[in-house]
């Protein structure tokens, strides 16, 4: 009985991961276009997909504990062995272990581009501002300013 709500546990995470990698990607688009009432809805949708998996895991493993294993590769393969579904829940959980690493690649990935872009923001900022000279360093270890500013018409 407990294998069967686990393999439907893993099962159910499958069709989330499958969906989060699909909003990652749709994500790095947004992100790469810049559409923020795109990314809004997408970190809207992103949460709850989110708090499922959370869930789903600590439900897995209170299933592995509550039969005396660990939460981990280990207690899962003790767990399988005397399952009459072992290569079915073997066969769903490295699935889903490859759309989980599959999913933290995309994220992140995505967050390489925000970072990018706030750089690029800061940049912009910093010339508006008039401090785009590089910071440099003096003796005492302060920084200073290079002199150079730009005026609000060379940005």
């Amino acid at each position: 009985m407990a294998d069967t709500e686990l393999l439907n546990l893993i099962e159910t995470d499958i069709d989330t991961c499958r969906q989060l990698l699909e909003t990652l990607d749709l994500e790095f688009a947004a992100l790469g276009e810049r559409q923020i009432e795109q990314l809004q809805l997408l970190l809207q949708s992103k949460q709850p997909l989110l708090e499922s998996l959370a869930h789903n895991a600590n439900r897995r493993t209170n299933i592995l504990r509550e039969h005396g294993h660990a939460a981990s590769a280990e207690g899962f393969a003790a767990f399988t062995a005397n399952s009459a579904l072992a290569p079915r829940l073997t066969e769903q959980h490295q699935q889903l272990a490859s759309l989980m690493e599959a999913c933290q690649t995309a994220n992140i990935r995505n967050g390489r581009l925000i970072r990018t872009n706030q750089v690029g923001v800061d940049s912009a900022l910093n010339i508006l501002r008039g401090n785009d000279g590089p910071a440099l360093y003096d003796r005492s270890g302060s920084t200073t300013s290079s002199g150079s500013h730009r005026t609000y018409t060379r940005a």
